[in-house]
């Protein structure tokens, strides 16, 4: 899969801003060098410093990758709370 199209460009940046995902594993992915995903990248983080439309899409791509972070760890929280009131009402019990 090659990284010559707008969309695709597009996708693979909201892929690692939005989503996560890391450098190596786009360059993987799309078979071209990590230079290449860095290169995208830092080309639109700088389009942002020009371009109001750009920019709100940065912020909101990062804002739901923190939203996501957030989520993952209450996710991890509850599970542990559940744990220990399990095991207190064992030993209550």
């Amino acid at each position: 899969m090659q990284i010559n199209t707008k969309e695709t460009k597009k996708k693979v940046v909201k892929l690692h801003i939005q989503d996560g995902c890391t450098i190596s594993r786009l360059a993987a992915e799309y078979g071209v060098c990590t230079a290449t995903i860095s290169n995208l990248i830092r080309s639109y983080r700088e389009k942002c410093q020009t371009n109001d439309a750009a920019k709100s899409e940065l912020e909101l791509m990062q804002e739901v990758l923190r939203l996501r972070q957030e989520l993952e760890e209450s996710k991890k929280e509850n599970e542990f709370i559940k744990k220990a009131a399990a095991f207190f009402a064992k030993e209550i019990g």
